[in-house]
């Protein structure tokens, strides 16, 4: 079950909401935490005992940190706990695949949705509460509802236990916030069902081709759309978690910030998967000695931190070599570049960016490196057109070409800024502005339900995270 699911719209999500509000505030997160066990259980019934066995696991390694003042060794058998839980999920059958050995055991194992998340944030719980900068939580039911929240459980944004302490004690609900909530989850959904599905529906047919059959400009047309695809994926999951925490009272921080309109790779990491890249910050960059240590170790760290950032997103080859994409220029611009890149027009700098994470992400989404391989050089290399069978407008319309102005729109501050500017500049009340923003609302809402509940296209590209 997903959010794009009508299963999840119109069944799970009223039923939740409505037994929240029913029930007294002493027992209301008892009920997220069972909600949010049913929703984990409906699609993967087998690992809810995973997600169990994760939250047990971390009480106890959390009480006894604080009971044995913190010890590191404890810290260090909590978190190789979680890695390993991790590890035999996600890589146990890509190890033995590397060592030579094809196993029907490992091939029968299975990732349960969602398990790099929930992993990391117990693995920052653990480490906070030994730098002192959390207290172990006494209530198993509340830990669980830490762990297993179903707004961020699946696709996040990783949610730092120290940032929501306090709120699983006491949080405000009002008609304000979840008014606000409402709108947030209904853009998010627009963005995925109405966008990011649109464009997936051009790349993968594209994907698909044989080499042979890929023109230039289908090879741009299809990492276009894929990259289009993937943030408005990526970032939608994110703005339907943040509006339905809100919901539930809930404040989640802002985990995308317009990363396409980076001017370098240090900043499109500071806008992209902002808690994902905070995470790697905060819990290996900076206690692997982050740049104090001198060049050669900060170059170092960066390799590692984003080659363990490719494995993060799943156990295949490609992945790593997108990290190692990332983290090269990452210390191409350390070494002398950022330098330079301050010397030339912006946009120039956009340019080099965005050519950089184009190139990264065919290696992101084709996992055999040698059709990546291919697929790069057909991107820079021009044949005529009539030589190929396929050309790029067998693949679009006119309603593609519509909903593509508005993605490259949304992927910047613009629309922000009208919608900032409008109620100011605008000579009618308040509420009329209120009133056209929930028909707005309304509306991409109607519109999103009418096309989940119509098209069988609506990819999950977060199975493998």
């Amino acid at each position: 079950m997903v959010f794009t699911s009508p299963t999840f719209l119109f069944a799970f999500l009223p039923v939740a909401l409505f037994l929240y509000y029913l029930v007294p505030r002493n027992i209301k997160n008892s009920v997220l935490l069972l909600a949010s066990l049913f929703f984990y259980a409906w699609g993967e019934l087998a690992f809810v005992l995973v997600l169990i066995f994760s939250i047990g696991v971390n009480y106890i390694f959390g009480r006894l940190l604080y009971s044995r003042q913190q010890s590191k060794a404890i810290l260090l058998v909590g978190v190789a706990v979680n890695l390993l839980l991790l590890g035999f999920y996600k890589y146990f059958h890509f190890l033995l695949l590397n060592l030579g050995i094809d196993s029907d055991f490992s091939q029968s194992i299975h990732l349960p949705l969602g398990i790099s998340f929930f992993t990391f944030q117990a693995i920052s719980y653990l480490v906070d509460i030994k730098r002192g900068q959390s207290k172990p939580q006494k209530n198993i039911i509340n830990l669980g509802l830490y762990i297993s929240f179903f707004p961020q459980l699946i696709a996040g944004p990783i949610v730092r236990y120290n940032n929501i302490a306090k709120q699983l004690l006491s949080r405000i609900h009002s008609n304000e916030l979840f008014v606000a909530g409402v709108e947030r989850f209904s853009y998010g959904l627009a963005k995925k069902i109405i966008i990011a599905n649109a464009m997936g529906a051009v790349a993968d047919p594209i994907f698909a081709l044989d080499s042979s059959q890929l023109s230039m400009s289908l090879a741009w047309l299809a990492i276009i759309c894929y990259a289009l695809q993937i943030y408005f994926d990526f970032s939608a999951y994110s703005d339907m978690a943040i509006g339905l925490g809100r919901m539930f009272g809930f404040q989640f921080q802002e985990n995308f910030n317009y990363p396409y309109i980076a001017s370098s790779l240090r900043d499109f990491w500071q806008r992209w998967h902002i808690s994902l890249s905070r995470w790697f910050r905060d819990y290996l960059y900076i206690p692997l000695g982050g740049n104090e240590k001198g060049s050669m170790r900060t170059y170092l760290n960066l390799l590692l931190v984003f080659f363990l950032c490719g494995f993060w997103h799943g156990a295949s080859w490609n992945f790593l070599l997108w990290g190692m994409i990332h983290g090269g220029f990452l210390i191409v611009e350390r070494i002398g570049l950022a330098k330079m890149l301050e010397k030339v027009p912006v946009f120039i700098r956009h340019i080099y960016t965005l050519l950089v994470v184009l190139v990264a992400w065919v290696f992101f989404r084709i996992e055999d490196i040698s059709n990546a391989l291919d697929f790069v050089a057909k991107m820079f290399y021009f044949q005529h057109e009539d030589s190929y069978l396929y050309s790029y407008h067998y693949f679009i319309n006119n309603q593609f070409l519509i909903t593509v102005v508005f993605a490259l729109i949304l992927c910047t501050p613009i629309s922000k800024r009208l919608v900032t500017y409008y109620p100011s500049a605008c000579f009618m009340g308040s509420a009329i502005v209120n009133l056209q923003r929930g028909f707005v609302v309304l509306s991409l809402l109607l519109l999103s339900v009418i096309l989940v509940s119509a098209s069988t296209y609506n990819p999950f590209i977060y199975f493998r995270f």
